[in-house]
């Protein structure tokens, strides 16, 4: 079996998809609509930047969606199944007919907007913890809100060993310290514009809900592994519950993974900027086919 997947956030780069865009019609033409759509010239800001204006996250959303969805369109692969890290969950659901283009750019560019705004309101921050087992950081999760008083959460489990942290600046910092104290291999707080997949997010959730409400979503057309759950399903409304819940809840990357090897995927495609989730694949399945298409 064959799993397509959609990077996240943090895969962005200055000059990202204008290979494609200056030597492919189809992929111009889905470029141009883009921004058409959202009224202004987020290719701009894509091929030329500069990587500050790039790197907010509501131009970094669209940017990544667009240069992965164009990218699937142009390539033509047909998945078994298919999952996105993150933002990545849209271009999944797009990809499997459940959200049309415009619609899925509106909403990934007003989750952009919401995220940003969100992490203005209720300012937190993200750290990196390396080499130490997931329930090792829940229980430092737990240890530095109870020390602290504020949230801080597992936000992206993202392979056997490597978990990001998410929540109040004073409570990660907490966090990263007691995972020091612990032996970890690397903890360090990460240059973010918010507290993402954290309860710092839910001014993000209530906008991104009445959106979601407005939009038609329809059964997927081969099944989708949601973040929320790490599960897949091809069910329209709990698709749209899923992808909603994630705003909130950790990133089940490890998992999804997991289950998809259980399930009998053995070839794995990356479609988007960058090769961050290749070599994720690669931690977890050693022996699985990886490859990828930027």
């Amino acid at each position: 079996m064959k799993a397509i997947l959609f990077p996240g956030q943090g895969s962005q780069t200055v000059g990202m998809a204008k290979d494609h865009f200056d030597s492919d019609s189809q992929f111009k033409k889905k470029v141009e609509q883009a921004d058409s759509i959202l009224g202004y010239n987020l290719s701009e800001i894509m091929f030329n930047g500069p990587m500050e204006k790039l790197t907010e996250t509501r131009y970094t959303q669209p940017a990544i969606f667009l240069h992965s969805i164009a990218l699937f369109e142009k390539l033509g692969i047909q998945p078994d199944v298919t999952a996105g890290h993150s933002l990545g969950e849209f271009s999944a659901l797009t990809a499997a007919g459940v959200i049309d283009f415009q619609s899925a750019l509106e909403l990934v560019s007003l989750r952009g907007e919401l995220m940003q705004k969100a992490g203005e309101t209720n300012p937190g921050t993200m750290a990196a913890i390396i080499g130490m087992d997931d329930e090792t950081v829940d229980e430092i999760c737990d240890e530095a809100s109870k020390a602290t008083g504020k949230p801080v959460v597992p936000a992206n489990y993202n392979c056997e060993g490597q978990l990001v942290i998410s929540g109040d600046i004073g409570a990660v910092e907490k966090a990263v310290d007691l995972a020091k104290e612990k032996g970890c291999r690397l903890a360090k707080v990460l240059s973010v514009s918010g507290a993402f997949h954290s309860p710092l997010m839910k001014p993000a959730y209530d906008g991104l809900k009445n959106k979601l409400d407005e939009t038609g979503f329809s059964d997927a057309q081969f099944p989708v592994y949601s973040n929320y759950t790490a599960e897949p399903s091809v069910d329209a409304e709990t698709l749209k519950s899923n992808v909603l819940e994630q705003l909130l809840n950790p990133v089940r990357w490890t998992q999804t993974m997991l289950n998809m090897g259980n399930n009998g995927v053995t070839h794995y495609i990356e479609i988007g900027p960058g090769k961050v989730l290749q070599g994720l694949v690669k931690r977890t399945h050693r022996k699985a086919e990886i490859d990828g298409h930027e």
